[in-house]
């Protein structure tokens, strides 16, 4: 019997559409329909690219950098990436040891593509980062969810870890600053992990460290923390978040070479490398004036502090601390079991933001989406103006309940 040529591989059979890109939809379809829609689902920076990061692109245009580069990518900027690691964190790897890739999210595809094989594991806390799954998914192995609620700090405990490594146990992933909860692991926290997993010596660390320049409490990374694990450790980083570059599409992996290599072969074979002009733009930015980053800084601090208040002001839904990023990660139980204006019955998270975007025109993420629901994400990375509004119209929403 014919079969579809176009039916789904096995291995993305139950990939779909990212869920915050739905509603990123699902909003914009109500734009565009009439209605005053005020999306808070998207996790990019208002600001814009920095003008001189701007100018470095251009200049590398107009002269002539226009062509492929290293597949790893261009000597100048990998040595840059080193020489900002020694300047930020403390230590200064061989320009060997680090990869460009197009965006922070390719960097780990690469990573897992290279290493995992059918039925290897990959711990990772929840909530998580959406595309964590999927990806590991895709690439043969399986995701190991193990719950860090708000109890835990929405963080991978040292138990926690232990408890869930076995012998097809490949990676531990973590994220800090972290998406969605703004989560940032102390040094402590990170020492305390670490003491696992020297007991665990098949076990490799990604470290995504993506909203490093986010963060309002002393940031620590994992190989600082651990420095006798750096054989065992990519750190992923870049330049989407922090210089609000998030459309030039540049991030970096710097892990052990042998590791480097094999990411370099599997990238070879998908995008033969990133951008050479977004490349001259991300050297411009990590290697300038780095002021913009404390300023961009306080300004998200002030935004987080202003949202969180008027959420708990609501009576109904309860938001902790975010130490990093630009999201904050509320419950809204409490509203589980009323009724909306329209009707509709609260019974989960999905619930309540659906409702909610069809009765005040605030669109959120439920937090199904990263594996925590009975919280919804909201990202604060937008106008104070838009966050006024949106948060006087979650009030308005929340008194309506029934």
């Amino acid at each position: 019997m014919p079969q579809d040529p176009f039916r789904r591989a096995a291995r993305i059979a139950d990939v779909e559409l990212s869920e915050i890109i739905q509603i990123s939809e699902a909003a914009a379809a109500l734009k565009r329909a009439g209605r005053d829609v005020i999306s808070l689902g998207t996790g990019e920076p208002d600001f814009p690219t920095p003008v001189h990061v701007v100018a470095a692109a251009h200049a590398a245009a107009q002269r002539g950098e226009t062509t492929y580069t290293p597949t790893a990518g261009t000597p100048a900027l990998r040595a840059a990436v080193a020489a900002a690691c020694e300047r930020e964190n403390g230590y200064r790897p061989d320009p060997a040891e680090v990869i460009v890739a197009a965006g922070a999210k390719q960097v780990i595809f690469d990573a897992f593509f290279a290493t995992l094989d059918a039925g290897d594991e990959v711990i990772l806390a929840a909530p998580y980062w959406t595309s964590y799954p999927d990806m590991i998914a895709v690439c043969g192995g399986t995701p190991v969810v193990v719950a860090a609620g708000a109890a835990a700090g929405f963080k991978l405990t040292a138990a926690a870890l232990r408890s869930a490594i076995t012998e097809r146990t490949r990676w531990v992933l973590l994220n800090s600053p972290g998406n969605p909860s703004g989560a940032v692991y102390s040094a402590d926290e990170l020492a305390s992990l670490a003491d696992v997993l020297r007991d665990a010596p098949h076990v490799g660390i990604v470290a995504d460290e993506i909203y490093q320049h986010i963060c309002y409490v002393p940031f620590t990374s994992f190989r600082i923390a651990a420095p006798d694990l750096a054989d065992r450790m990519l750190i992923v980083n870049g330049v989407s978040k922090s210089y609000a570059m998030t459309g030039w599409r540049i991030g970096w992996g710097i892990g052990p070479r042998r590791l480097i290599d094999a990411m370099v072969a599997v990238q070879g074979q998908i995008t033969s490398g990133a951008s050479s002009v977004s490349q001259a733009a991300a050297l411009a930015a990590v290697s300038g004036d780095q002021q913009l980053l404390a300023e961009r800084n306080d300004d998200f601090r002030e935004r987080r502090d202003m949202v969180r208040a008027a959420l708990n002001a609501t009576g109904m839904i309860r938001c902790g601390s975010a130490d990093g990023a630009f999201y904050l990660f509320p419950d809204c139980t409490a509203a589980f079991g009323k009724v909306a204006p329209d009707g509709t019955r609260i019974e989960r998270d999905a619930d309540f933001t659906a409702a909610l975007l069809q009765a005040e025109g605030v669109a959120l993420v439920p937090g199904r989406a990263f594996g925590l629901p009975g919280h919804f994400r909201l990202s604060y990375a937008y106008s104070r103006a838009s966050l006024t509004e949106a948060c006087a119209r979650i009030a308005r929403f929340c008194q309506s309940l029934a």
